[in-house]
């Protein structure tokens, strides 16, 4: 029995505690640098030809979807505060299987999305320094912000503070800017049109908004990694459920805002975006600089360059987590479950190597962005889906949080999952086969450990 009781306290030596340091504005920062206040700027062209024109509805509608995520999430964090997120929310609520398989399709989001970032990034910086290659400049941002994550999560924090304060003041220009251009000069289109489309694509459509939103609800994906540092917030864990509530908020009234502004300045109409898909991506700089000059235009590109770098930071850090938490339960290597000083520096090296890998490798293909970006939103939907399921599971089910009040443990929750399998439906084919084929891999991972446990293991529910 001695001999046991020093393993164990060797074992929980090795796999410290993670330390307490955030406040609420650290949540804030890292939710808000992960989904970024300009996250519209990319996709905005696309939406705004899907939906006839009334893309600020789009996000209006996309906003309340994503509420009941969100809302999902704050139930569980109080009452599950782990390091792990959803994969300890399914694991409490549905059973130890089903929290491996929640982690397991998270963890392909929270390795992806980030890789995503970092291209981006590399292409921008690669476009005003094109003497050095872009998977130089992305590998190099994939470096600097893992040494960052790498010094402590509170040191990432204060950096990131200071980037989406930046950020903020570009959206701030933005804003102004373009105020002054539609006082002075009027609006290209109806003021009502961003809710109400442009009709250039006939009568007000609500099938093409519902079909714009199943794009738009990936801007928000990002806001969900404030819940994997609730081991590491002062302050409780209702800290953390307000923190994942008011960045969703936040970052609804600041798409919903831009949105609205830019589409009153573009002089294209939806119908001419629909017409000619080439024109989507660029669409948002192509009306700022039509509206506003090319000083504005360059000034949104470095922002959105800097800002998808400190992204990738907050979802490599919640990525980290994940791997941590899932170590430490022993669902991946037990290595993973190392802290130092109370930073998990395995888990953050692991997930960093995986996502240099992805977004090198992205950004030395010229079709690399469109691989990337069509399998990054799979594993978060279905992680979500079985986030609602643990609610009721949890609250419902096992009754294991008092007095099941139906609105919020039962309707809330089924709703919320249906929005996000209904997404998860609308997803491009090759996006849902490699989420079934990340899925199968998961299952194969699950049976092969249910094969080697130990008898120590069952004892334990392991």
């Amino acid at each position: 029995m001695s001999g046991t009781g020093t393993a164990d306290r060797t074992a929980e030596e090795e796999h410290g505690d993670l330390r307490r340091s955030l406040g609420f504005r650290d949540l804030v920062v890292y939710g808000l640098l992960f989904i970024a206040p300009m996250a519209p700027v990319g996709v905005y062209g696309t939406l705004d030809a899907k939906s006839h024109g009334a893309v600020a509805l789009v996000y209006v509608v996309a906003t309340v979807a994503m509420a009941f995520t969100a809302f999902s999430y704050a139930q569980m964090v109080r009452v599950v505060p782990q390091a792990g997120s959803v994969f300890a929310y399914a694991r409490a609520g549905l059973g130890k299987e089903a929290g491996f398989v929640a982690g397991w399709m998270a963890m392909l989001d929270y390795l992806l999305i980030p890789a995503v970032a970092y291209l981006f990034s590399g292409i921008a910086m690669n476009s005003l320094v094109p003497e050095v290659s872009r998977w130089v400049w992305t590998a190099f941002a994939v470096v600097v912000t893992t040494l960052l994550n790498l010094w402590g999560v509170r040191t990432a924090a204060r950096v990131g503070f200071l980037v989406l304060a930046m950020e903020i003041v570009v959206l701030l220009v933005f804003v102004v800017s373009a105020v002054v251009v539609l006082a002075r000069d009027g609006a290209e289109r109806g003021w009502l049109s961003p809710l109400s489309g442009d009709g250039t694509q006939g009568a007000f459509a609500l099938s093409a908004v519902i079909g714009a939103v199943s794009v738009a609800v990936l801007s928000y994906l990002g806001f969900d990694a404030i819940a994997s540092f609730a081991e590491e917030v002062t302050g409780g864990s209702a800290k953390v459920a307000r923190a994942v509530l008011f960045c969703l908020a936040l970052a609804g009234v600041l798409f919903v805002a831009q949105t609205y502004l830019v589409a009153l300045l573009d002089p294209t109409t939806s119908a001419q975006y629909a017409r000619d898909p080439g024109r989507q991506g660029s669409a948002f700089y192509d009306a700022v600089d039509s509206a506003a000059g090319t000083w504005l235009h360059d000034l949104v590109a470095v922002s959105k360059a800097i800002g998808a770098a400190f992204a990738a930071l907050a979802g490599q850090a919640a990525a980290g987590r994940l791997l941590f938490a899932m170590g430490r339960d022993r669902r991946l290597p037990r290595a993973l479950a190392r802290t130092d000083s109370g930073v998990p520096r395995v888990a953050l090296l692991c997930a960093a190597g995986i996502t240099l890998v992805a977004a090198v490798w992205a950004a030395r293909r010229d079709d690399g962005m469109d691989h990337l970006v069509s399998v990054v939103d799979i594993g978060a939907l279905t992680a979500f889906t079985l986030l609602h399921a643990s609610v009721v599971g949890w609250f419902a089910v096992r009754r294991r949080g008092g007095p099941v009040i139906w609105w919020r443990h039962v309707l809330v929750p089924v709703a919320g999952a249906a929005i996000t399998v209904a997404v998860i439906v609308e997803a491009s084919g090759a996006a849902q086969v490699v989420g079934a084929l990340w899925l199968v891999a998961g299952l194969a991972v699950l049976t092969a450990q249910h094969a080697r446990r130990s008898p120590a293991d069952e004892a334990t529910g392991r």
